[in-house]
């Protein structure tokens, strides 16, 4: 893994509060509860405690709260369906802003009295706390999160198509609608650290495999003016951006561009987009040519799955706004919920026993969209992305132009290359 600044950060402050955590992850661990079944933290004779990590004031505040509700949603729904092994589900949230110290200290505080995480905002923040993950805690992290440097955990598990695959299909969409070809440049805007730069590994990939040269614009989170940025790539002559970094500087990137006259195509990784953004003064050029990957269907999609989510998910918060972000956490929290009941078939509802439930988990998630398999920690569920475009008029913000498909160079790629 290459050197990060923003990962090494985090990592310093993770280093810093390992002790906070003490033995208690070890608690009951192996102890047999009712009905024979052995157990570890979070889990006990009437209850199952998993833990979220999330961002409901700080970059990703309208994922955050998105995904939160739906995995609270999910819960509500489970709980009311008799729970899982003779157990209620329970939610224990923080919100950490996405600032290093929240996050890591947020971590240490909730592993010993949980049996994994169903939502971990932030490809640093996981990374940062991997070696304790994989070391002494070994409970189950599903992250909203998708850095290929992540893959390889036994225990952190992607859900989706890495950020370098991701951009992969994202380029390929361009070429295949011919806005870009061979001996064009592409500018690509991406945030410091695992996310972006995971990103910015696949655009060069895709670049390289069909001719094109690559123009860098690193930023930092807390960027969210994207005026010199746009003057550089349009002094470059590119003819598309990529922008890898949050809903605030994908607005602000395409804005700018549209102001200014630069008249070309802007992909986004799946984290930069939120509907809110259509009600913006970026709202227009987003409309015209912005376009987002994804390893779901959009929530406004009337396939069965988004749209019996969505009715549910809109009776359940009538005045929070649809997003993926509702699709994402709930299809997190579900496949918990699979491992959590494959665990208690084996009778063992140990961390270690709930991460060998996950690995026999395939053919997942097919109700919205594509198909994961989580039987590989070396590799993302899948190497599929769904294109979507904004769209006003539908639930969410976003409508599909291109289902689940995986790019030719991102199907050779070898991760985290």
């Amino acid at each position: 893994m290459k050197p990060r600044v923003l990962t090494a950060v985090v990592a310093a402050l993770a280093v810093t509060l390992v002790g906070c955590s003490g033995k208690a992850t070890e608690g009951k661990a192996g102890e047999e509860g009712k009905g024979g079944i052995k157990t570890g933290p979070g889990v006990s004779s009437s209850t199952i405690s998993l833990g979220v990590l999330t961002d409901m004031t700080g970059v990703y505040a309208s994922l955050g709260k998105s995904v939160t509700q739906a995995q609270q949603l999910w819960v509500k729904q489970t709980n009311e369906a008799g729970g899982i092994c003779d157990r209620k589900i329970e939610l224990t949230v923080r919100d950490h802003g996405y600032d290093p110290q929240k996050a890591i200290a947020a971590y240490t505080e909730l592993v010993p009295d949980v049996a994994g995480f169903a939502q971990f905002i932030g490809s640093p923040f996981v990374a940062a706390v991997e070696q304790r993950v994989d070391g002494q805690d070994k409970g189950l992290v599903l992250p909203q999160a998708w850095s290929a440097n992540l893959l390889g955990s036994p225990y952190i598990r992607v859900i989706g198509a890495t950020y370098d695959v991701e951009t992969i299909n994202l380029i390929d969409y361009l070429l295949a609608e011919k806005r870009i070809a061979k001996g064009d440049k592409i500018g690509h805007v991406y945030f410091e650290g695992d996310y972006g730069e995971n990103a910015l590994v696949g655009s060069k990939h895709a670049a390289k495999e069909a001719g094109l040269t690559v123009v860098e614009q690193k930023i930092k989170p807390t960027d969210n003016d994207m005026t010199a940025q746009v003057a550089a790539l349009k002094q470059a002559g590119v003819k598309a951006v990529v922008v890898s970094a949050g809903p605030r500087q994908a607005a602000s990137l395409v804005g700018v561009a549209a102001a200014t006259g630069f008249d070309i195509p802007v992909v986004g990784n799946n984290s930069a987009f939120a509907p809110q953004l259509l009600k913006t003064q970026a709202g227009p050029a987003l409309l015209k040519d912005y376009y987002v990957a994804s390893s779901t269907l959009p929530i406004g999609d009337p396939g069965d799955g988004p749209a019996k989510l969505a009715k549910e998910y809109a009776a359940q918060y009538p005045k929070d706004v649809l997003d993926n972000g509702v699709v994402a956490g709930y299809t997190a929290a579900s496949l918990f919920g699979e491992a959590l009941s494959k665990a208690c078939d084996d009778k063992d509802l140990t961390r270690e026993g709930i991460d060998k439930a996950l690995l026999t988990i395939k053919g997942y998630g097919t109700e919205f969209g594509v198909t994961h398999d989580f039987s590989d920690p070396k590799a993302p569920s899948t190497r599929e992305s769904v294109i979507m475009k904004p769209d006003a008029g539908a639930a969410g913000g976003l409508k599909v132009v291109r289902p689940a498909e995986v790019a030719p160079a991102a199907e050779s790629f070898t991760i985290g290359n």
